[in-house]
């Protein structure tokens, strides 16, 4: 048997091979904007979870595409609770002084923090994150700010369960009746599971599931561990660790543009995307006689199948849509897993499945059917483009602002040193200020005070000198500013200059390109509406077409029956022929027979005449004495005497008539009716079935059929008939019988014959009436014939010579 599939890959593979060709592009979609979904499938213990985690020292596909999303979007994350995600599958903005008021709540709030990157990894899953391939997205929209979130939960018996929820995780315990005893075995109250909700873009979303902000792989792969350790997993005779319920790791990335100044986050909650890759580790399908499960196990191994059922009933009903154009509604309620991932089957993204097959020879069966299967799902294709919000803002603003700033600080330092040394000069000027000379006292107490007056003067100098300095200073330091901003307008300005005609550029492309989309829409919609209308006629068509098929049917049907009945006439005119002609020979023989035997006994007069007309010639002349009457009589009674009846004779045993068709298998049909005739001649049909009632079954089982049917002959006794018949099969599946012979067993009364008995006291003078005379005609008038062309033996009928 022989499989198709994109890809290949050997047992030796590793697991940067298998992520390059199958998660990478998932990953390189979910940074542009688009969801994603990946599958492992196989049987138990084919290694699904093994692909998916990885091992020590060589981590699965999820630690990788963890770290190819931090490697790709690291300096430009944004701060944490600057993307806050709401209870209705959505997105919102803050601004940075309300993500800072955020995360100080939540450092106040008595709960365990989120894991940090920089605490100590769990050496458990420390291996398995040290990806050394430092594999990242090339082409990343660096005027964007981004924000991981992850979320994990299991579906279990179709059961949804958060495994990151803080609350004590408690497992499935039994009822208790009112004598606080356990009910039996087979009744759970499952524990509280959440619930499927569907949000204003019809995308399906798990209510009230825990979503937690991450700011690296290590980060993120330590909610991922703590979640698998309340995944549920058991042991099985196929498995040590069989997982018993779908897990589904969740990462969602939230993006929204720059402001124009290229320094704060756009406050619009259109501009935002947010994208989601699913990786979805599904439990192994199993036949439970292989297992020996048996209670919870046997229960969770029906719902695990039943799923991955419905999951192939999905896939079989878009596959048949899509080929056939068809409208059947594809049954994605019948399970949580297909109800979950609903907008991925109707083209809400990229959906990618690795079919993990084992090579033992036990496994052989189920693998034909996990690979019959996944051959099937390549042949569905239901991806549909999606378009992104345009902001309207220039590219790369970020690294521009960024290219401003460092410029400003570079030209300060030139011009008049850094800000600090600013600072710092604004600082000495105020302390010399503040270290004027203070001015002497100036009261004039004496008229020839010469000393105060040339004081007051040298200090006034003195501050008149310190003010001149200062004024110099500041009025060399305002030329420099002003030559600064001078130079910084102009350049400005040229950097302007140089931007509008960039963005005339760009307006007169995007003029081109919205006027490239009205044609485009026009057609669309011109393109529609014959879709529209090319729909209709389809419909008709196939409305008409059904009329049609239903109508070739009926005719067809009918046809049928009407050759069949045309069948079943033909056997029974041919069987009423056969029997009309059998009739009729059997009657012309009998005539036949009759009127041979008729000039026989004419000829045989003819002869006795002749005989007596020539003794009467030959006899000599004398005349012959007359013999007596006594010598003939003594004479006859030697010749036509029946023998005297025997006292105390035996009963005769009654004898069976053996049919010429012994060895085939007859139906032996006597009516409950029939009186026993008692005859010595009795129809024998060894191996027959008997029955009162003909059946079908009993039919089926012979080829041959015989009925015993009787009558009331005109002479008041007993005509029994053997009607004969051969068994064949019809087309409908039943049993018909097509007769072919009749016999007939008939009884008479020898009440009518001409004999004598032996008299006891005979007549001496040997005189007797002619009547008690008896010739051979008399005695042999009644015989015994045995009538041709019978096919179960020889049929018996008495006939009586006429007088």
């Amino acid at each position: 048997t022989q499989y198709s599939f994109k890809e290949v890959f050997g047992t030796l593979v590793v697991q940067k091979e298998l992520f390059d060709v199958v998660a990478k592009p998932l990953v390189e979609d979910l940074i542009r904007g688009k969801n994603g979904l990946l599958f492992t499938y196989g049987v138990t213990g084919s290694g699904k979870t093994h692909t998916m985690t990885g091992s020590p020292g060589d981590g699965g596909l999820l630690p990788r595409c963890l770290d190819m999303i931090f490697n790709s979007i690291g300096p430009f994350q944004a701060k944490r609770f600057v993307f806050k995600l709401d209870d209705k599958n959505g997105v919102d903005v803050q601004t940075e002084v309300d993500a800072l008021l955020e995360r100080q709540r939540r450092d106040a709030l008595p709960v365990p923090k989120t894991p940090s990157g920089k605490r100590h990894m769990d050496p458990e899953f420390a291996d398995m994150i040290n990806v050394q391939d430092h594999c990242k997205v090339e082409d990343v929209d660096e005027d964007n700010v981004y924000s991981v979130f992850v979320s994990y939960i299991e579906i279990y018996n179709n059961y949804i369960y958060d495994l990151l929820e803080e609350a004590p995780f408690e497992p499935i315990k039994p009822k208790w009746n009112s004598c606080n005893t356990p009910v039996r075995n087979g009744d759970f109250i499952p524990p509280q599971s959440k619930m499927l909700r569907e949000d204003q873009n019809h995308n399906m979303y798990v209510t009230g599931c825990t979503e937690v902000e991450v700011k690296s792989t290590e980060e993120a792969f330590e909610v991922f561990w703590r979640g698998q350790k309340k995944r549920r997993i058991a042991n099985t005779q196929l498995n040590r660790e069989s997982s018993r319920s779908h897990s589904v790791f969740i990462i969602k990335l939230a993006q929204a543009p720059l402001d124009a100044d290229g320094d704060n986050v756009l406050q619009e909650k259109e501009q935002i995307t947010l994208s989601q890759l699913s990786l979805v580790d599904l439990a192994g399908s199993e036949r439970t006689n292989r297992t020996k499960a048996e209670g919870n196990r046997l229960r969770e191994a029906g719902n695990i199948n039943q799923s991955l059922m419905t999951l192939r009933t999905c896939i079989e009903v878009l596959r048949e849509n899509q080929l056939y154009g068809t409208n059947k509604m594809v049954p994605y309620r019948d399970s949580k897993l297909t109800h979950l991932f609903k907008n991925y089957f109707d083209g809400e993204g990229k959906v990618r499945m690795i079919v993990c097959v084992n090579p033992k020879a036990e496994d052989y069966e189920e693998s034909l059917q996990v690979m019959r299967f996944a051959e099937m799902t390549q042949e569905v294709e239901v991806a549909r483009p999606v378009d992104r919000p345009l902001c309207g803002l220039t590219p790369g603003r970020r690294f521009r602002n960024q290219a401003f700033r460092e410029e400003l600080a570079r030209k300060l330092e030139l011009r008049g040193g850094p800000l600090g040394g600013e600072t710092e000069e604004q600082s000495v000027a105020e302390m010399l200020l503040q270290n004027f000379p203070p001015l002497p006292s100036c009261e004039l107490l004496d008229i020839n005070d010469d000393q105060t007056l040339p004081k007051l003067i040298e200090a006034l100098e003195q501050r008149h000198k310190m003010r001149q300095m200062l004024s110099e200073e500041f009025a060399k330091n305002v030329l420099a500013f002003k030559t600064m901003l001078q130079e910084f307008d102009s350049s400005v300005l040229s950097k302007e200059h140089y931007i509008q005609g960039k963005l005339s550029e760009k307006e007169k492309t995007i003029a081109g390109q919205r006027t490239e989309l009205e044609r485009l829409e026009k057609k669309i919609k011109t393109l529609e509406y014959k879709i529209e209308i090319l729909e209709k006629t389809a419909t008709i068509y196939e409305e008409d077409k059904r009329n049609l098929q239903q109508e070739l049917e009926s005719k067809s049907q009918k046809l049928q029956r009407q050759a069949s009945d045309k069948r079943r006439l033909e056997a029974r005119l041919q069987g009423m022929v056969a029997e009309t002609t059998m009739k009729w020979e059997k009657e012309c023989e009998r005539r036949v027979a009759a009127k041979q035997l008729e000039m026989q006994n004419k000829l045989w007069v003819k002869d006795e005449k002749l005989k007596q007309l020539k003794a009467i010639v030959t006899e000599p002349k004398e005349k012959p004495e007359r013999p007596s009457r006594e010598r003939d009589r003594e004479k006859a009674v030697q010749r036509s005497l029946s023998p005297p009846p025997v006292p105390n004779a035996p009963p005769v045993r009654l004898r069976h008539r053996r049919s010429r068709s012994a060895g085939e298998r007859w139906v032996d049909h006597k009516p409950p009716s029939n009186v026993p005739t008692e005859t010595v001649l009795q129809p024998h049909v060894p191996h027959a079935i008997t029955v009162a009632t003909a059946s079908e079954k009993a039919l089926a089982k012979c080829d041959k059929y015989m009925l015993t049917h009787q009558e009331l002959a005109s002479d008041g006794e007993i005509e029994t008939k053997l009607i004969k018949g051969d068994v064949f099969k019809t087309r409908g599946g039943g049993q018909a019988v097509q007769f072919t012979d009749i016999e007939t067993l008939k009884q008479e009364s020898p009440t009518g014959r001409k004999r004598r008995s032996s008299p006891s006291h005979p007549d001496p003078l040997g005189e007797a009436p002619d009547s008690e005379w008896t010739d051979v005609e008399t005695r042999c008038s009644v015989a015994v014939e045995m009538r041709a062309g019978s096919a179960l033996g020889p049929g018996y009928q008495h006939h009586a010579q006429p007088k």
